[in-house]
């Protein structure tokens, strides 16, 4: 389970302070599937950083009993100057988990041919996503976040996301931001709207949708 409580966000820089989120607090439980839906600048990429650990609350605590992926997307989470390959090996040694695994299940998943031996900031922003995904797909995570993802390579690599996906949908804990309400209907069961600092929880990915995009019409 991952566990909110009373958790506050908020960025301050100089003179600009930022309220984000304010006194969240929920659970999501092992095997759900979850989408998050919000306009530019809500705070769902805040709140995905906060569930995986990379970002921690202003107040409040964040709690996890289940192992938390990072949030997988287009933005870069590796050491640019290593090569694809490297990275593999390395956050496989972080989670303990055979590197010659990992970096075959990379090989194949994420069809980068020779470029998984050249330096990530060589790479685009999509064979960067390809390389984030095939290296978190290749690791057993009780929890996985998907950050606009799945449009990301040709048509036989997004059929085999959309595969792997289903799988760990049905298998493991997911929670999905994107701004697609036919990609969340896709993956997800349940549904959250993020809007004015607070998460709103839905028993049904229809209806965070609609609210969400109701909310848009009145903001235009």
């Amino acid at each position: 389970m991952i566990q909110f409580e009373n958790v506050s966000k908020s960025y301050h820089v100089r003179k600009f302070h930022k309220q984000v989120f304010a006194d969240l607090s929920f659970a999501i439980r092992q095997g759900e599937s979850i989408g998050i839906c919000g306009a530019n600048g809500a705070g769902k990429s805040t709140l995905m950083r906060m569930i995986a650990g990379i970002e921690l609350p202003t107040t409040g605590t964040v709690s996890r009993s289940m192992t938390t992926s990072w949030p997988i997307g287009y933005g870069s989470c590796f050491q640019s100057s290593l090569t694809g390959a490297d990275n593999a090996r390395f956050i496989a040694r972080i989670y303990n988990q055979d590197e010659r695994h990992v970096i075959d299940y990379v090989e194949e998943f994420a069809q980068l041919g020779p470029y998984l031996h050249q330096a990530v900031q060589t790479y685009s922003a999509g064979m960067n996503a390809r390389l984030a995904f095939g290296i978190s797909l290749a690791i057993d995570f009780q929890c996985y976040l998907v950050d606009e993802i799945t449009g990301a390579g040709d048509e036989r690599f997004r059929i085999r996301c959309e595969e792997e996906l289903l799988h760990r949908r049905d298998n493991a804990t997911l929670i999905m931001v994107s701004h697609d309400p036919g990609t969340l209907r896709q993956y997800c069961r349940r549904g959250a709207v993020v809007y004015g600092g607070a998460l709103v929880f839905y028993d049904t990915i229809e209806e965070a949708n609609d609210v969400h995009h109701r909310l848009q019409t009145l903001a235009a």
